[in-house]
């Protein structure tokens, strides 16, 4: 009896110690992020502040600055001329009056994100000491261009995208370019979640574009670790799903994973099957359409999280690990 206790024990412990794994301290990690309430200050700002605004705002943050302007707001140039006219013209137009005065109900407290996405990047110093943290995390509207954006040392987070579904100005989109799929993942619940993913596969995960599996697995390193620097956010959120739609790849894991052994395309450098199973759409194409878009990423996490599990290395550790090292520890429980 007490030998079976024991064992017990031991495999309780062990369970614990996987479970656990990425619930690490970070109190003493120090972390200085500043954040700009860009499009905020923008809006509720007369004539002359704009232009104050715009000048401080090239040597802040140039490079994200310009990309707002010239690519999301599609302005023509960055001089002060330009700018005062085509600001006010942009703000003029109904709708995006109509934007701006949501965006202000909605994101007028940005407090919980910014100490969300704090403690996040503390977590994320805490597994790579030296690893680029941002200086700064500017709240902007994109225009419906991008979720989170990254540049050498920034994170532009376009707050238009994170209304709710049934906003007014959402509903009001054009559905032949925003389709209901497309406007389900306009959820707050998805901000400091884009903020650490779009950082990790800008500054820490290096790109792959070989086979299938070499993707699933190139993805499941962006979100491990995501999950590492959001370890109480739920795996679901981790991979920008519903629960119902985690639930359901979880349920088909077995078969999925069958199939692409089946049909020999894991090894196989297939740029529409690749597409199929990593890019956002309604469902992954080739399989049921109950089930959610990139089961490709779904997959790469699962994998990876199961080399971690048998492993026990450090996440540093992980990125050193070719996709064939993580590949050979995947079975199917």
């Amino acid at each position: 009896m007490l030998r079976i206790l024991a064992v017990f024990c031991c495999l309780f412990l062990m369970a614990s110690c996987v479970t656990n794994s990425l619930d690490v301290a970070v109190d003493d990690q120090s972390v200085s992020i500043d954040f700009i309430q860009l499009d905020s200050l923008m809006f509720h700002a007369n004539s002359e502040d704009r232009l104050a605004l715009h000048q401080s705002m090239q040597t802040q943050i140039p490079h994200l600055y310009e990309y707002n302007l010239a690519y999301c707001l599609k302005f023509k140039g960055m001089q002060d001329s330009v700018f005062t006219t085509s600001i006010q013209q942009f703000y003029s137009d109904p709708y995006i009056n109509k934007l701006e005065q949501r965006l202000s109900k909605q994101f007028g407290n940005t407090q919980d994100f910014k100490e969300e996405i704090i403690d996040g990047f503390k977590h994320l110093k805490y597994h790579f000491p030296n690893g680029k943290i941002p200086s700064a995390v500017v709240f902007m509207n994109s225009l419906f261009t991008a979720n989170a954006f990254c540049t050498e040392t920034e994170i532009g987070i376009g707050l238009e995208r994170y209304l709710p579904m049934k906003t007014d100005v959402i509903q009001q989109l054009p559905p032949d370019q925003f389709y209901n799929w497309i406007k389900e993942g306009f959820d707050e619940r998805y901000i400091v979640r884009d903020a650490l993913c779009s950082w990790v596969m800008t500054h820490y995960v290096d790109e792959e574009k070989g086979n299938l599996i070499e993707n699933c697995i190139y993805w499941g390193k962006i979100l491990y670790l995501t999950k590492a620097a959001l370890p109480e956010v739920t795996d679901a959120t981790i991979l920008r799903y519903s629960e119902k739609d985690f639930n359901w790849a979880l349920e088909n894991e077995s078969q999925l994973w069958n199939y692409l052994v089946k049909d020999k395309v894991l090894f196989k450098i297939d740029e529409r099957m690749i597409r199929n199973l990593i890019a956002e759409g309604p469902f992954s194409v080739g399989f049921p359409e109950e089930g959610p878009d990139r089961l490709g990423q779904f997959l790469g996490y699962r994998i990876v999280q199961k080399y971690m599990e048998i492993e026990q290395i450090t996440v540093k550790e992980l990125l050193d690990k070719s996709y064939t090292d993580i590949l050979v520890e995947y079975e199917i429980d």
